[in-house]
C-alpha cells in the first residue's frame, strides 16, 4: 500500500467512524459499536473500500495504548482505597468466574488440551476476554434512573475498575507463560520487577509532575510530558519486562490519576484520541474481522460465547455480593451492573490476535458480546428499579 492511498484511507475511517458512531448513540448504543460496525461496512467483508495495512496497523497500536492510559488518568485512587474488601471481592470473583467459563467454553467446543500446551493458552485466552468489564453503559444507566451515587452504584463502579485491574494482571500472566520458551519463575519475576520499576518510576515521576503541575497550572507541556512518559511505559513494560505494552501505558495513566491536573491531562489526551487514534483501532477491528469461516460451528461458539460471559458475572459477581448480605435483588444489580463488555475486551483480544492466541473470526463473538451486554443491561436494570419504586410507593387513599 503506498503512503497517498493510507490518506485516502484514513480519511474514509474517520468519516464513517463519526458518522455510524453517531448513529449508534442515536440509537442508546456504545459510540464504539457504531466504529466498529463502519470497519466491517467499508472493510473486504462488505464494500472492501479499505483494506487492514501496516500504517493503520501502527495508528491502532498507538490508538489502543492512548486508551488504556486515559483509563488509567481516570481512576480514582480515593474511592479505589475507600471500598476496600467488597469490591475486591466482587471484582475477584468477576474475573475468576468468567475466566474459568471461557476456558470450559473453548474446551468444550475444540477439546482440552493439556495444561501448558498452545491449544490450552487458546482455551485460558477466551476466558481471559470474558474477564474485562467495561462499566460506561452502567453508568449512564444508573444517571439516568438517578441511582449512581447510591451504595449499590458505588460498589459497580468501585467493582469495575478494581475488575480491570486484575483482568490486565491475568492478561500479563497468560501472554507471559504462552512462550514456550519461559518459565513460570521467569514470568512471575518479571512481573514483580516490573511492579518494582514501576513504584519507583511512579513516585519519583509523580513529584517530579507535581512541581511542574504547580508552576506551570493548566499548561499543555503537562499533557505533553503525560503523553511521552505513557509512551515510554508501554515501551518499557515489553521491551525490558516481557509484559504488554497496554499495561504500561494503564500504570502509567494510575501514576499520574492524583495529580491536581490529572482531568486536564486526561481532555487533552481523550481530543486526540477521539479525533483519530480511538476511531482507527476500533475502525480496524471491523476490518481484520473475518467471515471467510464463519461456519455454523463459529455461529454456535458465538452464541455460547455471548451467554457464558454474560451469565459468568452475574453468577459470579451477583452471588459474591449474596454472600455479603445484600438480598437478592441489589445483588442481581450488582451482576448485571458488572456484565457490560466494550472497549477493554476489544483491547485484549487485539492483544491476542498480535501473539497468535486467536483467530480473528472470533471477533465476531467479541463484538455481538458488546452488542448484546450493551442492549440488555439498561433494560435489566431498569426493569430492578423500576421493581424497587414499585414496591416502596406508598398505596393511594381515594377519598369517598
Amino acid at each position: 500500500m503506498d503512503r497517498i492511498a493510507f490518506f485516502r484511507d484514513l480519511a474514509i475511517i474517520i468519516v464513517s467512524a463519526k458518522v455510524c458512531g453517531l448513529i449508534a448513540q442515536k440509537l442508546k448504543a456504545p459510540q464504539v459499536v457504531g466504529e466498529i460496525l463502519a470497519g466491517l461496512i467499508i472493510g473486504p467483508c462488505c464494500l472492501g473500500w479499505v483494506n487492514q495495512s501496516d500504517y493503520l496497523a501502527l495508528l491502532a497500536e498507538i490508538g489502543v495504548v492512548m486508551i488504556m492510559f486515559e483509563a488509567g488518568l481516570e481512576t480514582n485512587m480515593k474511592d479505589l482505597l475507600r471500598t476496600g474488601p467488597k469490591a475486591l471481592l466482587i471484582a475477584c470473583a468477576g474475573v475468576l468466574i468468567p475466566l474459568v467459563g471461557g476456558t470450559l467454553l473453548y474446551g468444550g467446543f475444540y477439546g482440552f488440551d493439556k495444561i501448558g500446551s498452545e491449544g490450552f493458552f487458546r482455551a485460558v485466552f477466551i476466558g481471559t476476554i470474558m474477564t474485562a468489564t467495561s462499566v460506561g453503559i452502567t453508568v449512564q444507566a444508573l444517571k439516568e434512573l438517578g441511582h449512581l451515587k447510591e451504595e449499590i452504584g458505588t460498589l459497580i463502579l468501585s467493582s469495575a475498575i478494581i475488575d480491570d485491574v486484575i483482568g490486565i494482571i491475568v492478561l500479563t500472566f497468560v501472554l507471559g507463560f504462552k512462550n514456550p520458551d519461559s518459565k513460570p519463575s521467569e514470568v512471575i519475576i518479571n512481573t514483580g520487577l516490573f511492579v518494582l520499576f514501576s513504584f519507583c518510576l511512579g513516585f519519583l515521576t509523580y513529584y517530579i509532575f507535581k512541581i511542574i503541575d504547580k508552576k506551570y497550572p493548566h499548561q499543555r507541556r503537562i499533557p505533553i510530558l503525560g503523553l511521552a512518559m505513557c509512551m515510554f511505559m508501554a515501551f518499557a513494560a515489553e521491551e525490558f519486562f516481557g509484559i504488554a505494552d497496554i499495561t504500561g501505558a494503564y500504570v502509567a495513566g494510575l501514576i499520574l490519576c492524583s495529580l491536581k491536573d490529572s482531568e486536564y491531562i486526561a481532555r487533552k489526551i481523550d481530543i486526540n484520541s477521539y479525533m483519530i487514534f480511538g476511531p482507527v483501532f476500533f475502525a480496524s477491528i471491523g476490518i481484520i474481522t473475518e467471515f471467510d469461516g464463519f461456519n455454523k460451528e463459529i455461529l454456535l461458539f458465538s452464541a455460547g460465547f455471548v451467554a457464558v460471559a454474560l451469565l459468568t458475572k452475574i453468577i459470579g459477581c451477583g452471588l459474591t455480593a449474596k454472600c455479603m448480605k445484600y438480598n437478592f435483588r441489589d445483588s442481581l444489580k450488582v451482576g448485571v451492573g458488572m456484565m457490560t463488555r466494550g472497549e477493554v475486551a476489544l483491547i485484549v483480544a487485539k492483544k491476542g490476535l498480535s501473539v497468535e492466541l486467536l483467530e480473528s473470526k472470533y471477533f465476531a463473538s467479541v463484538i455481538l458480546l458488546i452488542i448484546v451486554s450493551s442492549i440488555l443491561t439498561p433494560i435489566i436494570l431498569k426493569m430492578l428499579y423500576s421493581k424497587d419504586s414499585a414496591e416502596t410507593a406508598e398505596p393511594v387513599t381515594v377519598e369517598t
